[in-house]
């Protein structure tokens, strides 16, 4: 009995000490420091196999030295008493959690507590060196993190003069907090005037959205459909370079969208936000590295509606690939995306409504798949996202000679690469908030950077359909 005791131990202190091999795939947090793993991400234990770069500072307690963190992601409260806290400065990179990393921007005391300002970084301005790999990694069983009403997701008040030093803003009461995550795959959220309502990973990753603001009302559901879905990569940095990377995740693919809109004495709108909910598989730690597979999701909704009444309303699903990824190694490049294109109900022929001139209107609908470090907006690794676009035109019932002008757009596009990536709006609003602010201990405050690290793209599919195929019925929005 000792002996085999003793053969467990052993084992268990290899597999700590391994880089590849070290992943821990339930994901589930366990020990009296569960609910703080689980709520802020895992501590960091770099092994033998990784370098950090020089100015990453660890602090000690992982979950258990945060407080609190702002729902835009920038800040946040810990234990000023921590290991290492004190070293922290402008411009070192906070390493506290495995979603808790980020280039300090900026630092203030507030009693027992450290009030850490951060922005993104690349995950090469954290690894020098190492070698993160995984094979055949189930994405059943996962976390959802709400961000709560992060500012980057309302629309901005008019500016009055400057907010201040940051410490009333991000008291621990402060509603602007995150809030804990849950399990299941469904959230809820606001953004940009439009209610959200997330689901995954049964039958795909999608979100349903409503607008209403009394003059134009929108309703819809966009979704990324697959099957039993699992996943594998494979990270290499050398001297802070990215040397191979690959991303492949597996499920049969498919697109789907359904959307019934109006217009009632409206003003057209078009909006590009991040929902602002992450769909995260904490994966365990690679080398003591922790690492997460987090889905995330961007939608851009732009109406386009040529009279003062009206209603436009449509549905179509169609199959896409079997599988979805990229690698580079070497100098080369490339998708691995396996094509399988293939109509299962047209969004053309369901478009039916009542247009009182042309109601037209374009979806855009964007799923990231990442493996690497960070929350929100900040994770940053090695990312593969698949956007697609559903344009939709519906010709005025007034005066038509012959026929209703009906129109469809559908493109899908790949993008993908390593490090992280912000919507621009995103990074404007972001940018704006941190001007306002007087740093307490940084010179100033920096702007954040939109993208680090280098990124690629391909398109997947592209058509357009309108029917009678004339020129007086135009081309639908792209």
């Amino acid at each position: 009995m000792r002996g085999r005791r003793l053969l467990a131990a052993a084992v268990a202190v290899l597999l700590a000490l391994t880089g590849c091999g070290s992943l821990r795939t339930d994901g589930r947090a366990t020990g009296p420091d569960g609910e703080a793993e689980l709520r802020y991400g895992a501590a960091p234990a770099p092994g033998p196999g990784v370098t950090l770069q020089p100015d990453v500072v660890i602090v000690g307690g992982g979950g258990r030295s945060v407080r609190s963190v702002s729902a835009d992601g920038l800040t946040w409260r810990l234990d000023a008493a921590a290991r290492d806290a004190d070293r922290l400065a402008p411009g070192k990179v906070m390493f506290v959690t495995g979603r808790g990393v980020g280039r300090v921007l900026d630092l203030a005391e507030d009693g027992a507590d450290l009030l850490v300002t951060v922005g993104p970084v690349d995950i090469t301005e954290v690894v020098r060196d190492g070698s993160f790999a995984s094979r055949g990694l189930t994405l059943d069983d996962p976390v959802v993190y709400p961000a709560g009403e992060p500012s980057w997701a309302r629309e901005p008040p008019a500016p009055r003069g400057t907010l201040g030093r940051s410490r009333p803003l991000l008291a621990p009461s402060a509603p602007g907090n995150q809030p804990a995550p849950q399990r299941g795959g469904r959230g809820a959220a606001r953004a940009q005037g439009y209610q959200l309502y997330t689901t995954c990973c049964t039958d795909g990753v999608g979100a349903h959205f409503a607008y209403d603001d009394g003059g134009v009302r929108l309703v819809g559901t966009v979704t990324l459909t697959f099957a039993r879905p699992n996943a594998s990569f494979h990270l290499d940095i050398g001297g802070g370079t990215v040397t191979r990377a690959e991303l492949e995740i597996t499920g049969g693919f498919g697109i789907k969208v359904d959307f019934e809109g109006g217009i009632s004495d409206g003003r057209n709108h078009r909006k590009v936000f991040p929902v602002p909910i992450d769909i995260s598989f904490p994966i365990g730690h690679a080398a003591g590295i922790p690492l997460s597979f987090t889905v995330s999701q961007t939608l851009e909704v732009a109406t386009a509606f040529g009279a003062r009444s009206g209603t436009v309303k449509g549905s179509g699903e169609y199959a896409l690939a079997g599988k979805l990824g990229f690698g580079w190694a070497n100098g080369h490049v490339g998708p691995r995306v396996t094509e399988s294109f293939q109509r299962r109900s047209s969004l053309l022929n369901s478009l039916t409504g009542v247009p009182v001139g042309v109601m037209g209107l374009l979806i855009r609908h964007g799923v990231r798949f990442t493996v690497g470090i960070s929350a929100f907006l900040f994770t940053a690794g090695v990312w593969f996202e698949l956007t697609t676009s559903y344009g939709s035109t519906l010709g005025s019932a007034l005066g038509a000679a012959y026929a209703q002008c009906r129109g469809v757009a559908i493109g899908v596009r790949a993008t993908f690469g390593v490090g992280y990536r912000i919507l621009e709006p995103v990074v404007r609003a972001i940018n704006k908030l941190l001007s306002l602010l007087t740093p307490a201990r940084a010179p100033r405050i920096p702007p954040v950077a939109a993208a680090a690290g280098p990124s690629w793209s391909s398109d997947v599919y592209r058509n357009e359909e309108v029917i009678p195929d004339v020129a007086v019925c135009g081309h639908a929005p792209r």
